[in-house]
């Protein structure tokens, strides 16, 4: 009673930030809590050998980003037309009655088909920061979209490692269940306490007019657009690659000894911790130094410390590694975002960024997949050093057809 009292004497768009901020917190959460430990999970769903857990793993990671990857566009589309609060209630309903049955499942085919429904009902971040930017005044914008940035990267950071602690001391299928109840709040939270005024902001001609019109034929230099979209797939199937396997290769650093979905909880949420903490200051770097040499920089950091994770024998190095690359990630995801913005006419921003959701969802897909078949062949070292090998192919398509960052890497100061 007393929390309603208070929201109501806010302003509608102040409101709106405070209730969406919490619900994306826990939205992060949940989304992130149940990571560390599907793999194991699957384990319990069969008898299977090394090679078939690797690949089932893989298989129910990378299904909810396949489904995520062809369907975000879609979603986006009819938040346009019909409102992103009618997508923020599908997305948290659907998803707390999916994770939530996740529990009771007894067989791998039950778990990939809700892993399937589970990416049909994603979308509930980029609606809210859609919901946000819309709702609040636009002097205020900026600010507003970057507090509601903390929420889900804060969400994210925690949920690994209360996940974790919860497999430990519960079980991994009342984790699911509990994980359910999470998004069901957010659900209730979105329903009652969110407000959209709701305008459709394309008329129907104007809308089929724009459908003709390939967005690619719009933009100045898309060759640009490609690289940096499929830079974004390459680097997330990078961070992706571990997902299938963490809590299989701590359990080996572990010798299968000690509090293994905790450690696994946290080496999954390290990256994170360090992408919040550098972010900002590298962002802040490249605006006075050039983008070129932050995404040049994040790329080579990036493939230095992805050689080694294969290679080590203690869990706390490995942990270390992990921390580091969450610093490659806070150079290269934001420079590459900054690089779309500049590129993209004001027109065509909300659809490049779509694009690269997408990327990013076929990324986290390709890097599930190939976390869980690399390993029958290489074992676990071989998906970082498949990884580092990505990442110095990417560098090269970066510096061959994006030449004009290589002046800014190269050029002296006077």
């Amino acid at each position: 009673m007393e929390m309603t009292y208070m929201l109501a004497k806010l302003e509608k768009w102040q409101r709106n930030l405070i209730v969406l901020w919490i619900g994306c917190f826990i939205a992060g959460i949940g989304f992130s809590e149940i990571s560390p430990f599907l793999s194991l999970y699957v384990s319990e769903l069969g008898n299977f050998n090394k090679g078939q857990l690797t690949i089932y793993s893989g298989l129910t990671y990378a299904i909810t980003f396949l489904v995520v990857a062809i369907v975000s566009p879609i979603w986006g589309r009819l938040a346009d037309r019909r409102g992103r609060k009618l997508m923020l209630l599908r997305s948290s309903l659907g998803m707390s009655i999916i994770i939530a049955a996740c529990g009771f499942v007894h067989s791998i085919w039950s778990l990939l088909f809700l892993r399937f429904l589970q990416g049909l009902c994603a979308g509930y971040i980029p609606n809210a920061s859609a919901l946000i930017a819309t709702e609040s005044p636009k002097e205020k914008s900026g600010s507003v979209l970057g507090i509601l940035a903390t929420s889900y990267v804060s969400g994210n950071l925690i949920g690994p490692v209360l996940g974790g602690f919860l497999a430990q001391v519960f079980s991994i299928r009342i984790t699911f269940v509990l994980t359910g109840i999470l998004l069901l709040i957010v659900f209730f939270l979105s329903l009652f306490f969110v407000h959209e005024n709701f305008t459709s902001t394309l008329a129907p001609k104007a809308e089929e007019k724009t459908k003709r019109v390939s967005p690619l034929s719009q933009l100045q230099r898309p060759k640009i657009i490609i690289v940096l979209l499929l830079s974004t797939m390459i680097i997330q199937m990078g961070n992706n690659s571990i997902t299938p396997i963490i809590s299989l290769y701590v359990k080996e650093l572990m010798h299968g000894i000690g509090p293994i979905t905790v450690v696994a909880g946290i080496i999954a949420a390290l990256p994170g911790l360090s992408t919040l903490i550098s972010a900002p200051r590298l962002g802040e770097l490249g605006d006075r130094t050039g983008n070129g040499r932050i995404l040049i920089f994040g790329f080579l950091f990036a493939i230095i410390m992805y050689f080694p994770q294969g290679l080590v024998t203690s869990v706390w190095l490995l942990g270390i590694l992990r921390f580091m690359i969450g610093i490659s990630d806070g150079a290269l995801f934001p420079t590459i975002q900054t690089i779309l913005s500049k590129e993209s006419p004001a027109q065509l921003t909300g659809t490049v960024f779509s694009w690269n959701q997408s990327f990013q969802a076929l990324g986290s897909m390709f890097g599930s997949l190939f976390g869980g078949i690399i390993p029958n062949f290489f074992d676990y070292n071989g998906v970082f050093i498949f990884t580092a090998l990505s990442l110095s192919l990417n560098f090269l398509i970066i510096i061959i057809f994006m030449p004009e960052l290589r002046p800014h890497f190269n050029k002296k100061k006077k």
